[in-house]
């Protein structure tokens, strides 16, 4: 018998009017909104009412370096949410949004895989309820009003060489990286240099993804640095008087979004900034929500434990109050082969020794989550062909890790493949024994952090940075920045800035290219090595190979 394809499996999906998913968590048809059937957004009204309320356990699911041999991030936060649940636990899920720029481009839908999966995919892997397209436009709008400022004369005396706020669209489009603006004679105003990033770059998407309420929103875009003066002195979004119509774009978008998964399971899916080039958590108002309405939350942080569950830890938690109670680290056989040097056309084949070379990478992740002072527990997401020898291997490497590593079949099964990691998760976390600290306290020096990120978490010799951006980081402290967390814009493929390089190397340099100063969203970027904020399309796009058949039905999206 063929194996069904996720996409086949997710058109077979039961699923049950969005009032019904609702009413599991206590919300009230009154309170959703709803979009079609089966999503809808929870209302302002709900969320501020339930803010008092005891909070549930908070569960990080995070991954080892993507490889392309496949880890399952997602598909195992979808499938441990259901897992719970199975086992008679209340639990809700918190993921992302999708990004239209990645699932055109490599990486395909973001809805997780198999029996493990949240609906309506299709929807939520396209336009979903405009959340991005939301954040697009308020951006965009601030953009067109500085020009447009500068085009009326100038009163803020805007350093035309000096506007940092550069425009976003949700694509990848490498040819909009760096552009000239303007051109075209005096009635299209003063030509600059220019250029675009992608929306889940935008600190517009940092901000809905860590604000609290609308005010908060407001307050946060009013913060945010668009442009210098000639004495260096700031231009912020409230002095070109665009925070209010931007809050305006983005009121709906500001609430979270409320599907299910296959076993009819709660999930909200709201915000998507990338871990590679921001800070790659869902936001936090769907976590706090879920935290008053679930016994258990279970949330993913964006690729490699390295990336997003540092960027989870040391920026979301310290931003919002969290603190998880228990961290899920998601290995496969096949990635522990690749990282122990197997070319992924010969992975089907046993290679112990591989796997045990590769574990390396895994034990790097494991120490890093504990140096946090949270428990870490490794979901081994199953393979078919994955060899009981191979399974046993990382079983074995992860018990001298001082952890336990659990085989979860949630891919083929559902619920029903991941009952002995659910239930060992609840245990973990209704112990209570997590003592979550962040690495690196408020008041440590802006690149003390940078390096503190790369020695730590990267294990790297040094940080390479010259005069300029460490001349700007103390200039950025003197004006009262210096206890913003950093965000590191790094590849996700591997410890260090070379993507290539697998494994868990030392001894290696971090170069930091560029700074920017997230005022608004309240932390400054670091960019290294190579990392773009506007990736570009691969040599075969996805988009190849999107389309509709005969029947109507997309294909090729997931």
């Amino acid at each position: 018998m063929a194996v069904k394809t996720d996409i086949e499996i997710a058109r077979e999906a039961n699923k049950k009017p969005i009032q019904e998913i609702g009413a599991k968590l206590g919300i009230g048809s009154d309170d959703l909104l709803p979009y079609g059937h089966d999503k809808a957004k929870v209302s302002q009204r709900f969320i501020d009412g339930v803010q008092g309320g005891k909070n549930g356990k908070l569960i990080l699911v995070t991954a080892i370096n993507p490889t392309p041999a496949g880890e399952g991030k997602t598909t195992t936060t979808v499938g441990l949410g259901d897992g719970l649940n199975a086992i008679g636990k209340k639990a809700a899920i918190c993921i992302r949004e999708a990004s239209l720029g990645p699932n055109f481009g490599m990486k395909g839908g973001a809805a997780g895989g198999g029996y493990a999966q949240i609906v309506p995919m299709e929807e939520m892997n396209l336009h979903f309820t405009g959340d991005f397209h939301a954040i697009t436009s308020a951006h965009n709008l601030l953009s067109a009003m500085i020009d447009n400022h500068i085009y009326w004369g100038n009163s803020l005396e805007i350093d035309t060489r000096r506007v940092v706020w550069r425009r976003v669209v949700d694509m990848n489009d490498r040819a909009l990286r760096q552009i000239t603006a303007s051109l075209g004679g005096v009635s299209n105003g003063f030509p600059r240099e220019a250029g675009f990033d992608i929306t889940v770059a935008s600190e517009v998407m940092a901000i809905l993804c860590l604000a609290t309420d609308l005010a908060d929103l407001q307050q946060r875009l009013g913060d945010m640095i668009v442009a210098y003066r000639r004495d260096r002195s700031p231009i912020f979004a409230r002095d070109i008087k665009a925070d209010g119509a931007m809050t305006v774009l983005l009121k709906d978008a500001m609430q979270p979004n409320l599907v299910q998964t296959l076993e009819n399971n709660p999930a909200f899916v709201h915000g998507g900034p990338f871990a590679n080039i921001a800070h790659g958590c869902n936001s936090v108002i769907a976590t706090t929500t879920a935290l008053k309405v679930a016994d258990y939350v279970v949330t993913e942080a964006g690729f490699g434990a390295d990336l997003g569950a540092e960027k989870f830890l040391n920026i979301k938690c310290r931003k919002a109050g969290l603190a998880p109670d228990c961290v899920v680290l998601v290995a496969t056989v096949r990635a522990m082969k690749m990282n122990g040097g197997v070319a992924k056309a010969d992975l089907g084949a046993e290679n112990v020794q591989a796997v045990q070379q590769g574990c390396a990478n895994l034990g790097r992740h494991i120490e890093n989550l504990k140096s946090f002072g949270v428990p870490v527990v490794v979901a081994i997401n199953h393979f078919i062909s994955d060899t009981d020898a191979e399974v046993a291997a990382v079983q074995a490497f992860v018990e001298t890790q001082g952890s336990e590593a659990f085989l979860c079949k949630h891919w083929a099964k559902g619920s029903a493949g991941i009952t002995e990691l659910a239930t060992r998760v609840a245990e973990i976390a209704d112990k209570g024994e997590a003592n979550f600290a962040p690495i690196y306290p408020d008041d440590m020096g802006l690149f003390a952090k940078i390096e503190t990120i790369a020695k730590r978490i990267y294990r790297a010799d040094e940080v390479l940075a010259d005069q300029k951006i460490r001349d700007q980081l103390r200039q950025w402290e003197e004006q009262g920045y210096g206890k913003l967390p950093v965000c590191m814009a790094k590849t996700q493929y591997s410890f260090t800035t070379d993507p290539n390089r697998r494994g868990a190397p030392t001894g290696h340099s971090v170069p930091v290219r560029e700074v920017r100063l997230s005022a608004g969203a309240g932390f400054v970027v670091a960019i290294c090595g190579e990392i773009m904020t506007m990736p570009g399309l691969p040599r075969v796009p996805s988009a190849e190979a999107i389309h509709l058949n005969d029947e109507g039905q997309i294909e090729g999206l997931f």
